[in-house]
């Protein structure tokens, strides 16, 4: 918690001076991460320039740097530093209007927890799920910092309800569900296609659409010199057939849309652990 109290008072310039730095030297160091996300972009990009990486940890420093300081900031340096077009604002503001709740689905790309405060920042109830992390005290330190931007964080594990339960009552409560769902952290994942391989994802998101009727998209996030950017696909799951069959559809189909906004900005997507089967 020091050092993340010392990034915050650190002015911004020289924030991004040494997280940069210290990307580069983890690329210089090519160790089993940086290994792991040049594998993962040659399977998006085949002809990959070696740069592509550098810059890939370079993105994904910066997503440290701005997570850490995102408590610091205000409402208004929240919604300044965040753009979505005014369409797909609108899909989201007639969606929470509603009062159906909205399913948000998210690969690892850009900031998602800038995405998570912009959210809260427009006044929409938000709940997402948190990997319970080892030690218990960095979990716990994790749990705080996320409530402390405004969302309500539910334990993959370990809780008092099953997560799917907690997340469809918040959803008829006309919340935000907002998911982390592009690698499977369970063993009861949906295999997709996904960049000409074989992977699994989360059934969750596409299980909660079904369940609830709640719209359902894919967010694809990358990021400007001074902004996280959203951009916002529709997926429709299919109204009829056995429901595991619409679940892996349904699940394919995120995996489309991911890919999608993965191929436009790979620099963007922070995958460094195995993925593909």
């Amino acid at each position: 918690m020091a050092g993340w109290r010392l990034v915050r008072a650190l002015p911004l310039p020289v924030a991004r001076r040494l997280f940069r730095a210290a990307a580069d030297q983890a690329y210089k160091k090519n160790g089993p991460g940086t290994q792991r996300l040049r594998r993962n972009l040659q399977q998006v990009v085949p002809d990959l320039p070696d740069t592509l990486v550098r810059d890939g940890l370079r993105s994904y420093a910066r997503y440290w740097m701005e997570a850490f300081r995102l408590p610091t900031l205000s409402r208004q340096q929240v919604v300044d530093g965040f753009h979505i077009s005014p369409e797909h604002y609108d899909w989201l503001k007639t969606a929470m209007a509603d009062g159906k709740g909205v399913v948000l689905a998210l690969p690892h790309t850009g900031n998602w927890d800038a995405a998570a405060a912009w959210v809260v920042s427009n006044g929409w109830p938000m709940v997402t799920v948190a990997e319970r992390l080892k030690p218990e005290g960095v979990y716990r330190q994790f749990m705080a910092y996320r409530e402390k931007l405004g969302m309500e964080v539910v334990p993959l594990t370990g809780g008092r309800r099953a997560p799917l339960d907690v997340l469809a009552e918040r959803l008829q409560q006309g919340y935000a569900v907002c998911l982390l769902s592009d690698r499977d952290l369970s063993r009861s994942g949906v295999e997709v296609e996904f960049f000409g391989g074989r992977t699994k994802m989360p059934a969750g998101p596409a299980i909660l659409a079904i369940r609830t009727g709640a719209p359902l998209y894919g967010v694809n996030l990358s990021f400007t010199d001074t902004q996280t950017v959203a951009v916002l696909r529709r997926v429709i799951p299919p109204a009829e057939g056995p429901l595991d069959v619409r679940v892996k559809q349904t699940t394919q189909m995120l995996a489309d849309a991911y890919a999608e906004g993965i191929a436009e900005h790979p620099q963007d997507w922070h995958m460094l652990q195995k993925l593909w089967l």
